[in-house]
C-alpha cells in the first residue's frame, strides 16, 4: 500500500516562500521516482519537479527553476518543495506523487495513471 499525505501549504503574498512536506510510506522509496505536480482550476495538472530515488538528478519545469528545489530525506520519509519568490501563477492545488510499478518517470512525460498520488495541498499567492 502507497499513502502520500502533503502538507504546508497556504496563503501568501507574491515574493513570499513556502516549504511543502509530503509524509512517504515505505514503499514509495522503491519507487524509480517522485515528484510534485500542480493543478489549477480549468487547467490540466502539470509536473512541477521531479527527483529520482536513489540518484541526484532532478528535473524542473522551466517557470519554477531557480525557485523551487525539490528533495527527500530518506530517515524521515518525506519529500519536501521548497518554493522562493512565489508568483500569482504558482497558485494551485499540489500533489505529491510516487511512480507505480516500473515506471521509469521519463521526464517530462506525465502519464496520471503511472503514478499514486496524495489528496493535495492548497497554494494561493496574491499579487
Amino acid at each position: 500500500q502507497v499513502q502520500l499525505v502533503e502538507s504546508g501549504g497556504g496563503s501568501v503574498q507574491a515574493g513570499g516562500s513556502l516549504r511543502l512536506s509530503c509524509a512517504a510510506s515505505e514503499y514509495t522509496y522503491s519507487s524509480y521516482c517522485m515528484g510534485w505536480f500542480r493543478q489549477a482550476p480549468g487547467k490540466e495538472r502539470e509536473g512541477v519537479a521531479v527527483i529520482y530515488t536513489g540518484d541526484p538528478t532532478t528535473y524542473y519545469v522551466d517557470s519554477v527553476k531557480g525557485r523551487f528545489t525539490i528533495s527527500q530525506n530518506y530517515a524521515k520519509h518525506t519529500l519536501s518543495l521548497q518554493m522562493n519568490s512565489l508568483k500569482p501563477e504558482d497558485t494551485a492545488m499540489y500533489y505529491c506523487a510516487a511512480a507505480a510499478r516500473t515506471y521509469t518517470c521519463p521526464w517530462p512525460t506525465f502519464v496520471h495513471e503511472n503514478y499514486y498520488w496524495g489528496q493535495g495541498t492548497q497554494v494561493t499567492v496574491s499579487s
